[in-house]
């Protein structure tokens, strides 16, 4: 990670205090109205050829957070900082044109799929839209060229995606969001539908075009063996709250906060000797409501050094070493 900021010192993406919140109606007639915390100021910086993890348990915000970052739901407050842009709050026409270096991989690959549309016209839709100035020969001859490289057959061109795999689907998915090449993808959850072979062959397929295209990519996950192997650094969020932010190394090596520390220790390791020893920490209690949630340190109803503070207080997000960044009262103890 160091290597890539010494070369490219100017992050491509800055994210500041970013906020998503939901206004819900209140309970009853008279009810006052009420707010749904999705996303309650993040920082971050992301790096030219970077990808950035973020994970956290399911309802921690991660998928709103790269929603809100491509503007596909409008931030509350904040910040997205685009190649040196505020971009929150532009008009659709400003938009526009910097869509084609947005782009985002779904959860559900077929889901994100238009069942009416051939493979090759679902591939080509961003073309069509950005690049009209291209014939229609020259998108078939792109399209082809982007089925090949994801491995898919250019033969298929003609097929519907029900007729394809879940791991295919994914891979026209990987076809659609590249066939602009873009500067930055958003893979939102990509692999958590497939089987874990699949899951491989996508995440190595997904590393390749970073390399060959120079991709930024912020990857969304709760499976942390994976984050590991694909990212650079990882921010782990918790009810719409930054808990620790640092490369992966340090992640694991010496998380700083209980939360953190918590998620690795439920990742399997295969040794089956280290496995049965390791220490585990289980959480108790559910994941708060991010309509009601607690006060000060968010995450204080399920961490186990919770102390008085910790209900009273907000922990301010501190560096501790080396672009380490951690939100908890007891980090220096951890």
């Amino acid at each position: 990670m160091n290597a890539i900021r010494k070369k490219k010192n100017v992050p491509i993406l800055s994210v500041r205090d970013l906020k998503v919140h939901f206004s819900l109606p209140g309970k009853g007639f008279f009810g006052a109205e009420r707010q749904l915390k999705a996303v309650d100021g993040i920082d971050f910086d992301l790096y030219p050829g970077e990808t950035l993890g973020i994970v956290g348990e399911s309802g921690c915000g991660k998928s709103t957070l790269g929603r809100a970052i491509l503007q596909l739901i409008p931030p509350t407050d904040g910040q997205v900082v685009w190649l040196g842009r505020d971009i929150v709050g532009a008009p659709h026409r400003e938009m526009q044109p910097l869509r084609r270096d947005l782009q985002i991989i779904f959860q559900d690959p077929l889901a994100s799929l238009n069942p009416r549309m051939t493979i090759g016209e679902i591939i080509a839709e961003p073309l069509v839209t950005h690049k009209s100035e291209l014939g229609k020969d020259e998108i078939k001859a792109r399209v082809k060229r982007m089925m090949a490289r994801v491995g898919l057959l250019p033969q298929m061109i003609n097929r519907y995606p029900h007729e394809f795999s879940g791991g295919q689907c994914q891979r026209i998915g990987i076809a659609r969001a590249m066939i602009l090449e873009p500067k930055l993808i958003i893979c939102d959850e990509p692999v958590s539908a497939l089987d874990v072979s699949i899951q491989a062959q996508i995440v190595n397929l997904l590393q390749e075009l970073q390399r060959e295209f120079d991709l930024s990519m912020i990857f969304i996950s709760h499976d942390l063996s994976i984050v590991r192997h694909i990212c650079h650094r990882i921010l782990v969020l918790y009810l719409g709250n930054l808990m620790e932010l640092a490369d992966r190394d340090s992640i694991y090596a010496n998380p700083k906060h209980p939360y953190t520390k918590a998620l690795i220790s439920a990742v399997p390791i295969p040794d089956p000797e280290i496995e049965r020893t390791k220490e585990r920490i289980v959480l108790t209690g559910d994941l708060p409501s991010p309509i009601n949630p607690p006060s000060g340190c968010v995450f204080r109803t399920r961490c186990p050094f919770a102390k008085d503070v910790c209900a009273t207080d907000v922990p301010t997000v501190d560096t501790v070493n080396d672009h380490h960044q951690v939100a908890c009262h007891f980090h220096e103890r951890m």
